[in-house]
């Protein structure tokens, strides 16, 4: 863990549960070395709640690396990548620093923020992947003669206090949830003793001080030229771009059980020690605090996603696929995502399979990836309940439902989480059916639960057989609660992805000259040209096409059609 000791958030939560209900490791090791849970948005809808905890930074690694080194099949080496090996358009291994050659049919490269990664703290520029780690000095000319063009991010990190020197009696405290729920849909609800969390604010002294010395941060100085996220920035960002804000939340999250060390959640900078030293003691509770780790700003290569397939191949070469930062996304859960969907295409290509690609309709996974490969990115790509266009189908509670047979369809998915799935939708059927059995005051339980003051647990505590079933998974309870509550609105999310379904089902030729087509716009010819979109419904989506745009294709498709099938006939 590079940066926040935290798992998931809002969006960020409902793509662990994606990546656990498709076989992935993530949300059972958050759950093992979890120090804290918080359902985020749990007063608003299903459709923007996101699961989200601290972590054990240290507990995480152990966990995480104990896991790889039981997996079946996996080997593990230790050295750096220099060049990726090609053979006429097609990955054949990879070249270590010490020459040694690693045949591969297929390669995933996942650089994270280590690609020609230079970072910055004041006027100190070091080249590095993350403090203390060296950055991948070579790879990058590869993937250039490879064909692949590369860009420049920039991310930043906020400094470590130690936690013994901090008066937290002068800060809000904020605790994990009574009931906590677990990310993975194989761990029971958690049962651990929760560490807080706490909060304080910045002020106008502190934001004045910032001001006074904006000319010697690097984000300002010209010293980083670079797109950083737009949000998530800096702290001497926002003083600039919310001048009117007259102070700004920093969140204070434990790094471990074992550990002295706090994350100061808000606070991400590059400017010097000096200022960072002064800044933080000016804030309510951190008088006395002690950096133990300042804060930097890192800039690193990346590829513009647009030069890969839904699947996360490139488009240059057969084999190589990219995943994580090196596409233009930030945060580990989106680098998760892109890690198991990469990872699952490349072993499913080798074998010959089917890919393994999710829908904007299935999973948030399938709103990135889509994102991504259809828009391209300039900024650090985050996701956010809002890019979903069907979040009330795509929640937190039913991931499962959604992807696990999918994913066991792919070979990800193991017999146990499957068969707990179908436990699951057993006992939602027959609360239900018990719903719909009984009776009260005229109307079943299953019309009067559909009332905005009703409740499940309400009619549970007056029905003793429901009430039993409710027990007996809470999870499955849940959401029968959700699909009845929110059924009206849930059938007219069905009726728009029928209609976006159609418009994916109409493929488009992946060799398709566009230049052929007389009545499209050159822009538009230019942009069909570099992202080849493989159906209408991508096609719509990227960025400055219209649908006339779109029109002109599938009439053009149709007419060929009909011209091919007259020269058959």
């Amino acid at each position: 863990m590079s940066c926040n000791p935290a798992i998931g958030g809002l969006a960020k939560g409902q793509m662990v549960r994606e990546i656990d209900a498709l076989g992935g490791a993530m949300g059972l090791v958050a759950d093992e070395t979890a120090l804290q849970y918080r359902l985020l948005n749990r007063s608003k809808g299903p459709a923007v709640r996101g699961p989200r905890c601290q972590s054990d930074r240290a507990g995480y690694e152990r966990a995480m690396t104990a896991r790889l080194r039981a997996a079946a099949n996996l080997e593990m080496v230790a050295g750096e990548v220099m060049e990726i090996l090609a053979v006429g358009g097609r990955v054949t291994g990879v070249r270590l620093g010490d020459g040694e050659e690693l045949a591969a049919r297929a390669v995933v490269v996942t650089t994270g923020t280590f690609l020609n990664g230079v970072i910055h703290c004041g006027t100190e520029i070091a080249a590095g992947g993350r403090f203390g780690e060296p950055a991948s000095a070579g790879l990058s000319d590869s993937l250039r003669r490879l064909g692949l063009e590369l860009g420049r991010l920039k991310t930043g990190t906020p400094p470590r206090l130690r936690c013994s020197s901090i008066d937290f009696s002068r800060l809000e405290r904020q605790d994990g949830d009574a009931e906590p729920v677990a990310f993975s849909y194989l761990n029971p609800p958690p049962q651990i003793e929760q560490m807080p969390c706490y909060m304080t604010w910045t002020n106008e002294a502190v934001h004045e001080l910032l001001r006074r010395n904006l000319e010697r941060a690097p984000l300002y100085s010209g010293q980083i030229s670079s797109t950083g996220p737009r949000y998530c920035p800096s702290i001497e960002t926002k003083i600039v771009r919310f001048a009117e804000h007259g102070r700004h939340q920093v969140f204070l999250e434990p790094e471990g059980r074992e550990s002295d060390l706090v994350y100061a959640n808000g606070l991400s900078t590059s400017v010097p020690r000096d200022v960072q030293d002064a800044m933080v003691r000016g804030i309510e509770g951190l008088e006395q605090a002690e950096i133990v780790r300042y804060g930097y700003a890192i800039e690193y290569d990346y590829a513009p996603p647009t030069q890969l397939r839904a699947t996360l191949e490139s488009k240059a070469v057969v084999g190589l696929f990219l995943a994580g930062q090196i596409n233009g996304t930030s945060g580990y859960e989106e680098a998760a995502g892109q890690g198991l969907l990469a990872g699952a295409n490349a072993a499913l290509g080798v074998a010959g399979r089917a890919w393994l690609v999710l829908g904007r309709d299935q999973a948030y996974l399938g709103v990135m990836i889509d994102d991504l490969v259809t828009k391209g990115t300039e900024e650090p790509y985050r996701m956010f309940t809002s890019l979903a266009e069907y979040r009330l189908h795509l929640r937190q509670d039913n991931a499962d439902r959604r992807l696990t047979r999918i994913g066991r369809e792919a070979g990800l998915v193991d017999e146990r989480r499957l068969a707990l799935l179908e436990e699951k939708e057993a006992v939602m059927g027959k609360i239900a059916a018990a719903l719909e059995g009984a009776r009260a005051g005229g109307s079943s339980l299953a019309e009067l639960l559909r009332r905005p003051e009703v409740t499940l647990a309400g009619l549970a505590a007056e029905h003793e057989d429901l009430a039993r079933l409710v027990a007996a998974s809470p999870a499955a309870a849940e959401q029968v609660e959700i699909e009845i509550k929110y059924a009206g609105y849930l059938e007219r999310q069905a009726r728009h992805v029928a209609k976006f379904r159609k418009m994916e089902e109409r493929g488009i030729p992946e060799d398709l000259d566009y230049a052929a087509i007389g009545q499209l716009r050159h822009e538009a010819r230019e942009k069909f040209s570099r992202v080849r979109p493989v159906n209408l419904g991508q096609a719509s989506r990227i960025a400055g096409i219209s649908q006339s745009d779109v029109m002109v294709v599938e009439i053009y498709l149709e007419r060929r059609r009909r011209g091919e099938e007259g020269m058959k006939n």
